[in-house]
């Protein structure tokens, strides 16, 4: 019951909580990326083909 976690307090336990999404979202966003450039743009539609 006495995990590290007991001894945090709230304002601890949230700023924690928002580094770990932080760096959830950022190591996403560097995925989406890399994924764009494999892709190389070809998944994209010509915007110039819409007339």
């Amino acid at each position: 019951m006495n995990s590290p976690d007991d001894k945090m307090t709230r304002e601890e336990r949230l700023a924690a909580k928002l580094r770990e999404n932080l760096r959830r979202r950022k190591s996403q966003a560097r995925g989406l990326q890399s994924e764009i450039r494999e892709s190389d743009g070809d998944a994209l539609p010509n915007q110039g083909d819409a007339s």
